[in-house]
This record gives C-alpha cells, sequence and structure tokens, in this order.
C-alpha cells in the first residue's frame, strides 16, 4: 500500500511539473510580447506562476484535505512554512553548487540589484509579520485579520513597485525573450495571444489536479509510516512543489540570464511571505511550535543574509553555499525532533 501511495506522489508531482512547465512558458511568451521587463517577468509573472503548486497545496488542504480538519490545516501549516525555506536554502544552494563549477566559486552573479534587494527586504518586512504573530494570541478577535490584510497590502504594493520599474528596466536592457518556443506550436497552432492564454489556462488546471492528489498522497503516507503529517508537509511537499522554480532558476542561470533566475526564486518567496501567510493565519494550527520556529527562524537568518551579500556585491556562489548548509540542518533538526 505504502508503494501504492509513494507511486501517487510521484504522478502527482508529474503532473505539478508540467502544469508548471506550461504556464511559465506561456508567460515567458506573453511577457517578451507586451514589452516587459526580466525583472517584472521574474519576479512577479513566472514567481507566481511557478508558485501554484504550494499556494494551492494548503488551500486544498484545508477545504477538501480528508475527514481531519486538523490533518488538512496542519499540511497547510507546513506548506506554507516550507515553501519559503525551501527557497531560499535548498534552492539557492543548488544554484550555488551549479554555477560554482559552471563560473567559478569566486565570480559574482549579476542580477538586477535594485530589483533583487526590492525583493528580499519586502520577503523579510512580510515574513517577520506572520513569525510575530506565531505569539499573538487568537483573542480578542480580529488581531491576525488585520495582519493578514497588512500582508496582502504589502504584496499588492510590491506589484506596484515592481510595475513602475519595468520601463526603466526595459530600456536599461532587462527586457524579456522567451527562453523556449511557445509549447503549443509543437502541435502545429500558429504563435497567437489566443494560444498563449488557452496554454496558460491548461498549465493552471494542471497544477491543481496535482495539487489534489498531492495531498491526498502525503495524508495516507503519514498514516502508513508513522511520519507525523506536519514534519512531512514541512519537508516533502516544498521540495515537490518548489521544483519548477529550482529546475527555471538552473536553467536560465546557465544561459546567463541572472535577474530572471534569482526573480525567480526571490519573487516567488514575497508572494509565499505575503498572501500565503495571510491564509495560514486564520488557521488555528498556525500557533507556536518547535517545527515552525525552527522552519520560520533558519528562513529569516538565510533570507537576511542573501541581502548581506546583495548589499556587498558578494553574490558568489562560494557565499550561497551556506544557504545549502542551513538546509542540512533544518533537516537535522526537523528530522529528530519529529520522525
Amino acid at each position: 500500500m505504502l508503494t501504492l501511495y509513494s507511486a501517487l506522489l510521484l504522478a502527482a508531482l508529474a503532473v505539478i511539473l508540467i502544469g508548471a512547465e506550461l504556464f511559465t512558458n506561456s508567460l515567458e511568451h506573453l511577457g517578451s510580447r507586451f514589452h516587459l521587463s526580466e525583472g517584472l517577468v521574474g519576479s512577479v509573472f513566472a514567481a507566481v506562476a511557478t508558485a501554484l503548486p504550494e499556494t494551492v497545496v494548503p488551500i486544498i488542504a484545508v477545504f477538501f484535505g480528508g475527514s481531519s480538519p486538523t490533518v488538512g490545516q496542519d499540511i497547510g501549516v507546513g506548506a506554507i512554512v516550507g515553501s519559503p525555506l525551501m527557497l531560499i536554502t535548498l534552492a539557492m544552494g543548488l544554484v550555488a553548487i551549479f554555477t560554482g563549477f559552471k563560473r567559478g566559486w569566486r565570480v559574482p552573479l549579476k542580477p538586477e540589484f535594485s530589483g533583487m534587494v526590492r525583493d528580499l527586504i519586502y520577503f523579510l518586512a512580510a515574513y517577520l509579520i506572520a513569525f510575530i504573530s506565531l505569539f499573538v494570541p487568537r483573542e480578542p478577535a480580529g488581531i491576525h485579520v488585520a495582519a493578514a490584510l497588512c500582508l496582502v497590502f504589502l504584496y499588492g504594493y510590491y506589484v506596484y513597485n515592481t510595475v513602475q520599474a519595468s520601463a526603466l528596466l526595459v530600456k536599461a536592457g532587462h527586457g524579456t525573450t522567451a527562453a523556449a518556443p511557445l509549447h503549443a506550436t509543437r502541435l502545429g497552432l500558429t504563435q497567437h495571444p489566443a494560444w498563449e492564454t488557452v496554454q496558460l489556462i491548461l498549465g493552471l488546471a494542471l497544477i491543481i489536479t496535482g495539487a489534489k492528489l498531492f495531498v491526498t498522497g502525503v495524508e495516507h503516507v503519514a498514516a502508513l509510516t508513522g511520519i507525523g503529517v506536519l514534519v512531512l508537509s514541512l519537508v516533502i511537499i516544498p521540495i515537490a512543489t518548489e521544483m519548477p522554480e529550482k529546475f527555471n532558476s538552473i536553467l536560465w542561470v546557465s544561459r546567463g540570464k541572472d535577474t530572471l533566475a534569482f526573480g525567480n526564486l526571490t519573487g516567488a518567496m514575497v508572494f509565499q511571505g505575503t498572501l500565503l501567510p495571510a491564509f495560514g493565519l486564520q488557521l488555528a494550527s498556525w500557533q507556536v511550535s518547535h517545527d515552525v520556529i525552527w522552519t520560520m527562524g533558519i528562513t529569516l537568518a538565510m533570507a537576511l543574509w542573501t541581502l548581506f551579500l546583495v548589499l556587498r556585491r558578494r553574490l558568489t556562489a562560494l557565499g550561497m553555499l551556506l544557504n545549502g548548509v542551513a538546509y542540512l540542518l533544518f533537516l537535522m533538526i526537523i528530522l529528530s525532533h519529529g520522525g
């Protein structure tokens, strides 16, 4: 039975990845068509596209996750706090290893400076609000709702700032170009906004379907193995759902498109550090626990470390190796405590 549900997890992951690829590919072409900057496409459009799996998973887990509301909420909280950690630690670490061997360990990477600083500062501000809210009592009612509205406002203002900067970045040579032909054209269809939109919708449908299958698989694997569902959700779900960001960023950095590569990661972090915690704040499971504190604490520490590297113009593969080491530390702490 465990083999069956493990196969279900793999199948769900495949569906999610196919959907994310279709979605991201169509967004690249739309970004090129409308002359949008790499920063806007990477930090907002591509980030939102590839963040859809981890966005849909907690929502589906809470509302359609099964017979136990507690299990659904644990999966939701695990996915919400685990996803940003996965990006700032494991994803950055993988990019570091790839670029270290390809370009050299001490060669600075060159994403667009202002955009990456903006992403990290917005993320840190929002995630700190979410972290502090863990210690705030749920009574009187309304405090968590107000915090959630603040996070939603922050993301809206972040998008506004990014859009405002787009035109200037295009003039500076940071315009978007599609990495590959529109996948729909491989079927003999013409390059047209209508087909780009159809592919966009198809990708979204596959992502939602895969997310539902993945939630079902995690619930059953947790029941069969005896491993806590929160621990599984902190480790397994983020690794799976962050695969699009990891793959796309490594692909982009290999082609010298550092702005798109890092924008995809840091932009997804802003999305996941604002809108997802805004949802999580309304859950009873959003409270102080050993696993959640360590997860969010390591995330904040590594975001600060990455911002330090960017501000000092020392964003090198060697410097980002610490992000990968932090993920190994996270695994040791979480699995030793909750396994």
